[in-house]
């Protein structure tokens, strides 16, 4: 399973993401699944899930994060744009997701353009998530033709910590430009 995140996180559905990921449609050994826009993103990433597990392709690719929410509450918090609170909602709420088996997080998160991200949701996709499972997180230019080479090549490596939640363990305390590097004694 592959998730597929885009430039814009406000947009549902993120034009670039669709313009991707959309032609994968075509080839028979790849499923797209595009759960309903209008669902909040913990619940796309639910209806994603569902449908990814009937799959019986190679490969699933979807645009449902299943972290989407916590994402935006960590960078809100670190930009200062976030009411105090917010991320610790976020978490407690996919926590319980990820408990009640409603989503799981995927074999691969595809980045698309995260050069062109602002610095705290880079630090976000490609120090916090990257630094638990670094060849679970492929950066990648926004192109069909290249996200349909990628799946063909995508790295193996470590595979998230486990169970998922433990991932979301002290995240309030996560700090961009501090992720990955040692604690301080």
């Amino acid at each position: 399973m592959v998730c597929v995140v885009g430039p814009d996180p406000a947009a549902s559905p993120d034009p670039v993401v669709r313009s991707v990921v959309t032609p994968l449609a075509s080839a028979a050994n790849v499923t797209v699944v595009l759960p309903d826009d209008s669902l909040p993103p913990g619940a796309r990433a639910a209806a994603a899930w569902a449908e990814c597990r009937g799959a019986s392709t190679p490969y699933v690719v979807h645009d449902a994060d299943p972290l989407a929410e916590v994402a935006a509450a960590w960078i809100a918090r670190y930009d200062e744009a976030g009411p105090v609170g917010d991320l610790e909602v976020a978490v407690a709420a996919a926590v319980e997701r990820f408990r009640r088996g409603e989503v799981d997080l995927p074999d691969s998160l595809v980045l698309l353009d995260p050069d062109s991200w602002p610095p705290t949701r880079r630090h976000w996709y490609l120090g916090v998530l990257a630094a638990a499972a670094p060849a679970r997180v492929v950066p990648l230019r926004s192109d069909a033709g290249e996200l349909r080479r990628t799946l063909r090549a995508l790295p193996t490596g470590r595979w998230w910590p486990q169970p998922a939640e433990r991932l979301l363990d002290g995240i309030d305390r996560v700090v961009p430009d501090r992720v990955g590097l040692p604690a301080r004694g």
